[in-house]
């Protein structure tokens, strides 16, 4: 069966539980949907909040609190939020590649392993006894140690260590993120067989982002070739697969009825995995449109109404009130405007604070 933009669009947005959804904890959200991208700090707390009506953003950061959830560089090399119980496993499958692709990066930047090792054991020295620190705190130890910070240098150190699981972020305090010992912070739990973790991120990614072809897995994912393939391949009996024309997309093999909500409308953060969870993101924005909105390297928020960007939104956080500034492509209709209001009525409610339109 040809699948048009339409279909895509609905299937994703019920697999991603934006839709409906039988999920009830925000660590169940980020479990279900692999990882949510997060160097956008409020929009990841706002990613896992659409999924879970009826959640404020301190919900959301009372399960980072309490470990359920944490935040670190994953997918990509890029700021996640992981499930606590995947952080370890998820790590061990994907670090090697992102630090083998960072290399020409690291030698710009005079940065070798004998640096990173020193780095390193200086942060670990530091945070060790539970031991919370921001990013000045641990950039000071590091030039105190007498490794050079400067320019991008210090940003690399940090994501590296990350990378090599040295550090995560812990919870936010006085609005500060604050680095800890990762496995003070979520203690080590044995480790799947690498086909088992390959298997398990596919499955993760089809059943959540489907259908999805495999050059949306590699894009997401940051596997290379060969080791997506051989993902989606040992990770077959639980999915199935669809032909469109010349594109082959995977879908889950079994699709739970969810809830159906009556939401049409959405205000999605930025990086959204609605959005950036593919390579082809043709089933949600016209070529022709993707000008006038950057999706990627900014932080333009997308209105989606039923599947598809019309625009974009901004808001204005005052001391007692949220202004939001909305701005579409071309008119919404009566019943589209009204959708657009209850989605900014939820996005409210999140933030628990009254909110105007203009």
């Amino acid at each position: 069966m040809y699948m048009t933009r339409p279909d895509l669009a609905s299937d994703r947005l019920r697999n991603q539980a934006m839709s409906g959804t039988r999920l009830t904890l925000p660590e169940e959200v980020v479990a279900w949907l692999g990882a949510v991208q997060a160097q956008d700090y409020a929009g990841g707390l706002w990613s896992i909040g659409l999924r879970l009506p009826g959640t404020t953003s301190m919900d959301i950061e009372n399960a980072i609190a309490r470990r359920t959830i944490v935040m670190s560089w994953v997918l990509r090399g890029t700021l996640h939020f992981v499930a606590a119980r995947d952080i370890h496993w998820m790590l061990a499958l994907l670090a090697p590649g992102i630090i083998a692709k960072g290399a020409a990066r690291y030698r710009q930047l005079g940065l070798d392993e004998n640096t990173f090792d020193v780095s390193n054991q200086a942060m670990e020295d530091e945070l060790r006894g539970g031991r919370q620190r921001t990013r000045k705190d641990l950039l000071a130890v590091l030039e105190g140690a007498g490794i050079s910070t400067a320019g991008q240098r210090g940003y690399h150190l940090l994501g590296r260590a990350g990378l090599d699981g040295v550090i995560c972020f812990g919870p936010r305090s006085d609005r500060q993120q604050r680095f800890v010992l990762l496995d003070e912070w979520i203690p080590p739990s044995p480790a799947p067989d690498r086909d088992t973790a390959l298997a398990d991120l596919a499955w993760r990614y089809i059943t959540s982002h489907g259908p999805a072809t495999l050059q949306d897995f590699l894009w997401w994912s940051g596997l290379s070739a060969a080791d997506a393939r051989a993902a989606l391949v040992t990770a077959g009996p639980d999915l199935h697969r669809e032909q469109s024309g010349d594109r082959t997309y995977w879908n889950p093999a079994t699709v739970l009825p969810v809830p159906q909500a009556a939401h049409t409308a959405y205000l999605l953060p930025a990086y959204d995995e609605y959005l950036l969870g593919y390579r082809d993101r043709t089933h949600a924005i016209d070529p022709a449109d993707t000008g006038k909105i950057n999706l990627i390297n900014g932080l333009a928020s997308p209105i989606v109404i039923n599947g598809r960007v019309r625009g974009s939104w901004k808001r204005t956080t005052g001391t007692k009130k949220i202004v939001l500034s909305l701005k579409y492509f071309d008119p919404p209709d009566g019943k589209e405007k009204i959708a657009v209001a209850s989605a900014a009525d939820r996005y409210g409610l999140f933030m628990g604070k009254p909110l105007d339109i203009v």
